[in-house]
């Protein structure tokens, strides 16, 4: 596979990287098959997916206890990311909360080193910026782990330009981890769904900085990677969900307002004009999609996530796909989405 730097470390990875949640958290639990993920994540690294990204609230932990086991004796061959910030409050509903204290992050590293089986993270982002936490007291504590040699490199999920610099002031940012696809372009300074649509934040899905403003710009300026969680649209743009698919209660997107099935209906204009461009090539629209992300400057390094063998390999192929200029522009013109993402 094609590789990519993260941001000036010297570290190369593959150009799609894997994002792990889904084995875990968030979506339809009657499907999860550990022994299934298990094996798409030593599939992956053998195919030259390199990056790999977990969260401790993802299943309240069991995310990093299962990298942890399934990757045991390959931890020189990954770029290990995981994350901080959020808590779970309530597994039975999947509530989640902030917390930025410099108490719950320096507790919070000890325990993902426990559970990953390592003496080191690569990548540690801060998941979320706590409101009643400054962020350079969450900064500050972050890189303290730094210092003691438990992490490589700190990242930021979700935030604003404003609140980059912020951070930089303090200690360096590596990587930022926001959601970038198709229909979700806030990172790139265009924010994405309905005009005049309020955000919705939702006990499953802690949201972001909706006015963002360029962080990928910021990125590029700043020598950091930028990492597009959710390439896919949440699997929409692959075009294996429309009107009628049933989404169990479980599932996250059961709740989403992308995917009522009228806003399904209407966004499926989105995957047309994706699933144009995949037939002119021979690809998927899922290789089209994580495709577009990659176009978007050398230092980003999406991470679409999967259980599935067969959508690992159809997501590999896209670090292959060169898309033309007129397959950009095509692109950049779909029409906008129905419903704000969260």
């Amino acid at each position: 596979m094609r590789t990519r730097e993260v941001g000036t470390t010297g570290h190369q990875v593959g150009a799609v990287g894997l994002g792990c949640m889904g084995m875990s958290w968030a979506y339809a639990q009657s499907s999860r098959d550990d022994a299934e993920s298990a094996e798409v994540l030593r599939q992956a690294v053998d195919a030259g997916v390199t990056f790999l990204d977990t969260s401790d609230v993802y299943g309240a932990g069991h995310n990093e206890l299962l990298l942890g086991e399934a990757l045991a004796g390959r931890r020189d061959e990954i770029f290990l990311a995981t994350k901080a910030g959020l808590v779970v409050t309530d597994m039975q509903t999947r509530a989640i909360a902030r917390n930025g204290s410099p108490e719950h992050l320096r507790a919070a590293i000890d325990a993902s080193l426990k559970r990953l089986g390592t003496d080191h993270i690569d990548l540690w982002y801060l998941h979320r910026i706590d409101d009643q936490v400054p962020l350079v007291e969450s900064w500050g504590a972050m890189a303290e782990a730094v210092q003691a040699g438990k992490v490589r490199y700190l990242g930021l999920s979700e935030v604003t330009v404003a609140q980059c610099t912020a951070a930089a002031t303090v200690h360096p940012v590596t990587a930022v981890q926001s959601e970038l696809s198709l229909w979700t372009r806030d990172a790139l300074g265009q924010p994405s769904g309905a005009a005049g649509s309020e955000p919705v934040v939702t006990t499953m899905s802690i949201g972001g900085a909706p006015e963002s403003g360029d962080v990928v710009g910021w990125c590029a300026a700043n020598g950091a990677a930028f990492v597009p969680f959710s390439p896919l649209g949440r699997g929409f743009l692959t075009g294996a969900i429309d009107a009628t698919t049933e989404l169990e209660s479980t599932d996250l997107r059961a709740g989403n307002p992308r995917f009522t099935p009228e806003a399904r209906a209407a966004n499926a204009r989105i995957v047309d004009a994706v699933r144009s461009v995949a037939d002119r090539h021979g690809a998927t629209p899922a290789q089209v999609a994580i495709a577009w992300t990659l176009a978007q400057g050398p230092h980003v390094i999406p991470i679409p996530g999967t259980r599935r063998l067969r959508h690992l390999t159809d997501n590999i192929g896209a670090a292959d796909l060169d898309l033309t200029e007129a397959d950009l522009a095509e692109l950049d013109n779909a029409p906008k989405p129905v419903g704000t993402r969260y």
